[in-house]
């Protein structure tokens, strides 16, 4: 109860202490409490970025895709789903090459997305472990990642050479063959833009993972190892469940960038030989940016879009949290005769 208090000639009431401890307020004033609409004005700018960098464009797009639209010219008539309908129609022009990049998609993203699951998580766990210069080889693993694909690509492009490149050269003192076609055969092609890509973003994806394991508690592998487990069995028991949503997240966005793959086979390679690593990204931009068939392309990038929906359930249905059955009650069981 607030006791009255003489200031001057006025009287005033002694802030009153809350009964859980906290600050003192005035009596009879009530707590602020936010309006409803404050959180969207933190969130506003956000929405209106993503509304004009991603629903605008994504509905524009679908709104293409449904026209025979050639951006150089006035008239781009309506023609419904007939350019989905020529991706699936073996006697079109745009098929054959369309569903020839969906396989090299599939290719590269089928070797490349393993290796940058499993290789930065090995990275990470051996980061993780305390030595000397720990620092300084988590910066260097890092490193390649700050470099733009541009960079990438003609570093590698020249390194992987036939003629002048370092890597044959090397190859050749150690006496393996020298003359392999990095950027014009393959399987070679494929070896040099995984590798290339591996080499590139492994640190991106351990630096997640480093992160990941450091919010595992330490008393988990204490309780643990007092159990007897070894290192694999903590590694299965308590590293792999507590890395169960960052493996989610990896995944799916591994799935994507790779799925997305442009700059290595445009710079490195050019789609040699012949058009076996053109990735479906690769065609997309040849048919809308360099033959003007917007509409196709658009086509092209639904149906792209609509396969990584479909792997991006399967990944999120993969790695969900199963939930334990209920142990049954001890009367019911006792009942059924199987206690006495």
């Amino acid at each position: 109860m607030s006791t009255p208090t003489r200031v001057g000639a006025s009287v005033t009431e002694a802030p009153t202490a809350a009964p859980d401890g906290s600050a003192p307020r005035r009596a009879g004033v009530s707590p602020t409490r936010p309006k409803p609409f404050t959180p969207w004005l933190f969130l506003l700018p956000y929405l209106a970025l993503f509304t004009v960098f991603v629903i605008v464009p994504s509905v524009f797009g679908l709104w293409i895709s449904l026209h025979e639209w050639d951006y150089t010219l006035p008239n781009k008539p309506f023609v419904g789903g007939e350019n989905y309908a020529e991706l699936f129609d073996p006697n079109s022009v745009n098929s054959g090459s369309f569903w020839t990049s969906m396989r090299a998609t599939g290719i590269f993203t089928l070797f490349s997305v393993p290796l940058l699951l499993v290789l930065p998580l090995l990275v990470a766990l051996l980061m993780n472990k305390s030595f000397p210069g720990r620092n300084f080889f988590r910066a260097v693993y890092f490193a390649p990642y700050v470099l733009g694909v541009a960079v990438v690509g003609l570093l590698w492009r020249y390194l992987l050479d036939n003629n002048i490149g370092l890597v044959n050269y090397y190859l050749g003192l150690f006496g393996l063959p020298d003359d392999t076609a990095w950027t014009t055969s393959v399987p070679a092609a494929w070896v040099a833009l995984v590798g290339v890509t591996v080499w590139w973003t492994l640190g991106f994806n351990a630096v997640i993972y480093l992160a990941a394991l450091q919010d595992i508690p330490g008393e988990l592998y204490e309780a643990a190892s007092v159990d007897g487990a070894n290192a694999w069995q903590k590694f299965r028991n308590v590293t792999l469940p507590g890395l169960r949503p960052i493996l989610t997240f990896v995944t799916i966005n591994t799935l994507i960038a790779s799925a997305n793959m442009f700059g290595q086979s445009y710079i490195i390679t050019q789609g040699a030989p012949g058009r076996e690593t053109r990735t479906a990204i690769y065609q997309i931009a040849e048919t809308g940016l360099r033959n003007f068939q917007m509409g196709d392309a658009a086509a092209m990038s639904y149906v792209l879009t609509f396969f990584l929906m479909i792997i991006s359930v399967v990944v999120f249905w993969l790695f969900r949290e199963k939930k334990e059955k209920p142990v049954a009650d001890e009367s019911a069981t006792a009942q059924s005769g199987g206690i006495r």
